[in-house]
């Protein structure tokens, strides 16, 4: 009598779950932590000996001012490609890298201006370069709508420009003291300045609780496990935000704050400040009086 015996592969074992299917939150935390790094490399840019670094913060303040009403104001192309090119010359004579100071501004514009113009490129009215029909409908890109579109895109370039390179080559404590020149309430400077802190505050809080999720997890988790921490750490964050508000406000009373914002800077106009100033005002003026020419 023979005996067969038939020797079968075992079953492959199901493949675990990844230890922390959690990647999204890993891109959180590379975001966060480049948040903060960013924020400290501009604290950087401002300690710099670069020409907007030496002027007046008040001053400062003013030239940027009139250069964004200049902005607000034109509707030519080429007199906001000018100012353009002066916030570029700035930054330059400032010692702001080229490559920081262009893909902060430029990263964001294209989707979020491009959202609010998209519309108008097609529905202005006006000649079709690039038309092609569909049934009883023409559908292209009108002229009008692009040259709209270009100057509104141009606009907010020159807009965030100027923006960010105030903040970048100005401490943050100084921005706020300046704006007491022009008697912005102090309630809204103290809620900028909070706020401020805050942001970095918390930020480094949220760093924090995800490195102990990914240090102390050895196992796998589930799906509704990762979900459940996830709101979990919302939840417990947002508790930690308003128990440590209240603790801070009563610390900054108990230490004789009385709403004012103080810098340990004094500052002082001199007349290479007021020279910027109307220089820079100058500009702007021609700016939008070149609108009528161009």
């Amino acid at each position: 009598m023979s005996i067969s015996v038939s020797l079968e592969t075992a079953p492959a074992r199901k493949k675990p779950k990844q230890k922390e299917q959690l990647g999204w939150l890993e891109k959180t935390l590379a975001g966060i932590a480049g948040s903060i790094e960013q924020a400290v490399f501009t604290e950087e840019h401002s300690r710099k000996d670069g020409w907007l670094q030496r002027i007046d913060p008040r001053a400062k303040l003013g030239m940027f001012i009139g250069m964004v009403l200049a902005a607000s104001f034109s509707n030519s192309f080429w007199a906001l490609a000018f100012l353009y090119g002066l916030a570029l010359l700035a930054a330059r004579f400032s010692r702001v890298p080229f490559d920081f100071f262009v893909k902060r501004v430029w990263l964001g514009i294209p989707f979020f201006a491009g959202i609010v113009v998209l519309p108008s490129i097609f529905f202005t009215p006006g000649e079709r370069p690039l038309a092609f029909t569909v049934g009883s409908w023409v559908i292209g890109p009108t002229l009008p709508g692009l040259v709209g579109a270009a100057i509104f895109i141009m606009r907010v370039a020159v807009s965030v420009s100027l923006a960010v390179l105030l903040v970048v080559t100005t401490p943050w404590s100084d921005l706020l003291k300046s704006l007491q020149a022009l008697h912005v309430p102090h309630i809204f400077i103290l809620l900028l300045s909070m706020t401020y802190r805050y942001i970095f505050l918390f930020l480094r809080s949220a760093v924090d609780m995800f490195e102990v999720r990914k240090s102390r997890v050895v196992g796998y988790t589930s799906g509704h496990d990762q979900r459940r921490w996830i709101s979990g750490s919302v939840g417990n964050l947002m508790n930690r935000s308003f128990k440590m508000s209240n603790e801070v406000y009563a610390a900054m009373l108990a230490r004789g704050f009385t709403g004012q914002v103080r810098s340990i800077n004094t500052f002082r106009m001199t007349g290479r400040d007021w020279l910027a100033l109307v220089l820079t005002v100058a500009l702007a003026a021609g700016a939008v009086i070149a609108r009528r020419f161009l």
